[in-house]
């Protein structure tokens, strides 16, 4: 155990209760977690509408909850360390759990805010931590198994998020969206207290707290979330407390990095990422964090703006996404045992490729299966691509310091996720001007296509009864409309291709990772 070179289950330590009940045990927290920091969306125009607050303003709603829960991931290692993990999850899930309820019955927008704080700070660590027992709770050559009903919340959980907040909003209220949580995050609880326990290694460890590293992590993240959530809405760092923050974020992110790397007990052990194949996929993870969470938010756009789908149907359109994930991992969850993760990856990373390619070839007339298609395969290739890295990047990294990797990992991936909407929506506006811009320049009197159209508009509404000047300005207002729209699908469509590219950017990575062992010890750090 000198160097955390022999699984746990190995050594004569063994769970309270067979694997799947420890999983569901956990799932039902994350899978709340998870649900909760997308459900909400939709439901801002009616919390704005019930509480007296602008739209803008009830956007503080999601902003608080991301923020909060940022800052507290990467600790999640150290407080599991400092008071115990079930202990600490427990009180996560206690958290998480009693702030939903008052977030139900928030009098104001100040104090739903407030409330959301305390939800993300709960929240925040419940992904990591659960991450981290599923993973000491199965054996290795079962790990993937474990990783595919992980997987199922964390997937799963936002696509469906958005259909089943709307639904929740339109036929009871959005104080609903929170009240749901208090009996799962209750029968969560008690099946922790029943059935989920510390391994021996993790003994509570006071030590000394690090409070400068806890400062500049609260102030670095959460000012960088900030950035990124707020950045498009106010012109980035076009507006001055914008680029205040994101001056401050940076510095304090440096200075974070430097400091955990020269102190004995840091908040957050920067050390894992020696480890190569945890630092290839929390890399990797960071990229498909990206991907997710910016297709996410592009799908329904495309769908809702230039389809014009109602929010129902996008969500259908979305659905399948997610029924293809919930099919294929325990599948996949399978084959890790057997296969080379490494093939996997390189497998569900063509898949995503494919998809997005498939996206990037819509067009204002493709029909709904056309739409259902590409997110099938993307749903499929998505499960090829978290169980595999999250089997492979922990499979060399000691027991004793699983709950900091993980905290690490969950963290890439969120960020990426934060990073790959601020950056799609960025880049959907600005390519949309561009496009519009280009198509404006070829409608003119010389453009016989223009001609063509105008003169056929022009000559049907005043043959309605229009008068010539009335006709002049609907058929020109009906041609501006479609530049727009064919704009911004061309747009969507330059997005598609980046989102594409970053993905298969990744593939040196997976070159370099190795193989994980399917039985017995795994190696110590000198070894990696």
């Amino acid at each position: 155990m000198a160097q955390g070179a022999v699984n746990i289950q190995e050594e004569g330590w063994s769970p309270l209760a067979p694997p799947i009940v420890v999983t569901l045990s956990v799932m039902l927290a994350v899978f709340m977690e998870v649900l909760d920091s997308t459900v909400v969306n939709v439901s801002l125009p009616h919390i704005a509408g019930t509480l007296g607050a602008a739209i803008d303003e009830s956007t503080w709603v999601a902003t608080s909850y991301l923020v909060s829960n940022a800052i507290v991931l990467p600790a999640t290692g150290w407080l599991s360390r400092a008071f115990g993990r079930k202990r600490f999850y427990m009180a996560c899930v206690v958290a998480f759990t009693l702030s939903s309820l008052l977030c139900g019955f928030a009098p104001s927008l100040l104090w739903l805010i407030v409330f959301r704080v305390m939800q993300g700070l709960g929240g925040g660590a419940l992904q990591p931590v659960s991450q981290a027992i599923l993973l000491e709770t199965y054996p290795l050559r079962k790990r993937g198994m474990g990783m595919a009903l992980f997987g199922i919340g964390v997937i799963f959980a936002p696509i469906i998020g958005p259909t089943l907040g709307g639904w929740i909003t339109d036929n009871f209220s959005w104080r609903w969206i929170f009240f749901i949580n208090i009996p799962v995050g209750a029968l969560s609880l008690l099946l922790t207290q029943l059935f989920v326990a510390d391994p021996p290694y993790l003994k509570r460890a006071a030590g000394r707290v690090d409070y400068f590293g806890l400062g500049l992590l609260a102030v670095g993240i959460g000012a960088l979330q900030m950035v990124l959530d707020k950045g498009q809405r106010e012109d980035w760092f076009q507006t001055s407390w914008i680029m205040q923050l994101a001056i401050l974020s940076a510095v304090c992110i440096v200075v974070l990095v430097i400091w955990e790397l020269r102190i004995k007990n840091p908040i957050v052990d920067l050390r894992v990422l020696l480890f190569k194949n945890f630092a290839s996929g929390t890399t990797l993870m960071f990229v498909l964090g990206l991907s997710l969470y910016g297709s996410l938010i592009l799908v329904p756009l495309f769908q809702q703006q230039l389809l014009g789908y109602t929010a129902t149907l996008a969500g259908l359109a979305q659905s399948p996404q997610g029924l293809a994930s919930l099919i294929c991992m325990p599948i996949v969850g399978l084959l890790v045992a057997k296969a080379d993760t490494r093939y996997m990856l390189v497998f569900g990373l063509a898949l995503l490729a494919v998809a997005l390619f498939m996206m990037s070839r819509w067009t204002l007339d493709i029909s709904f299966w056309q739409a259902v298609w590409p997110r099938i395969v993307f749903g499929v290739g998505m499960s090829f691509l978290f169980v595999p890295i999250t089997a492979t990047c922990v499979a060399f990294v000691p027991p004793e310091r699983m709950g900091n990797a993980t905290g690490i990992f969950n963290l890439f991936r969120n960020v990426g996720g934060s990073i790959g909407v601020a950056l799609m929506t960025t880049l959907l506006a600005q390519r949309s001007q561009f496009h519009q811009s280009r198509l404006i320049e070829r409608v003119n009197q010389y453009s016989y296509p223009y001609q063509f159209m105008y003169g056929r508009l022009l000559h049907g509404l005043m043959g309605r009864g229009e008068s010539e000047f009335a006709a002049h300005k609907l058929a020109t207002g009906v041609v501006y409309s479609l530049v727009q729209r064919q704009a911004s699908a061309m747009a969507f469509v330059d997005c598609f291709w980046i989102v594409m590219f970053l993905a298969l950017a990744t593939l040196p990575l997976i070159l370099t990772m190795k193989r994980p062992p399917k039985h017995g010890p795994r190696p110590g750090p000198g070894t990696h």
